[in-house]
């Protein structure tokens, strides 16, 4: 038997590096991890949406997308079919399966994505515009919005 140490990557959201695909675009997205850092064909981030902010309908050939809601609400729709989508709630989207998030919620929306295998997701990413991340989004994605009082 062979024994070896693989050392896990550990990084926080002060590691994530943000971007926007598109100027106009109404979400952003900060890569946890994708092929550079993981040296595997995934990508994982956490996407944010601004109010009223979605996704242009997209498909991927291979990839299977799936999304988890980390706080918020929206709507996700997929090949004509829509349904309401809130913190706690995962969606797995096809190979080919034409889609959309939407955020439909009076505060962002916050998902964490991961796509397998990454299909080039990753290189769209970080061919966008980088942006950093604010002080509610580090309250999210550190769970200090957890501890605050309702």
């Amino acid at each position: 038997m062979i024994n070896s140490c693989v050392i896990p990557v550990v990084k926080s959201p002060k590691d994530y590096q943000t971007y926007r695909i598109s100027p106009h675009d109404t979400n952003r997205l900060a890569i946890v991890f994708d092929p550079a850092i993981a040296n595997t064909s995934l990508t994982c981030c956490v996407e944010i949406f601004d109010v009223g902010g979605k996704t242009p309908p997209n498909r991927h050939q291979l990839a299977v997308e799936m999304f988890f809601v980390l706080k918020g609400e929206g709507r996700a729709s997929c090949d004509g079919k829509s349904m309401p989508i809130k913190a706690g709630d995962s969606l797995l989207v096809p190979a080919t399966g034409t889609h959309v998030i939407e955020n439909t919620g009076s505060g962002r929306l916050y998902t964490l994505t991961i796509m397998v295998p990454n299909e080039d997701f990753a290189e769209l990413i970080r061919s966008g515009t980088p942006v950093e991340l604010d002080a509610e989004d580090m309250a999210v994605l550190g769970r200090l919005d957890a501890l605050m009082p309702c």
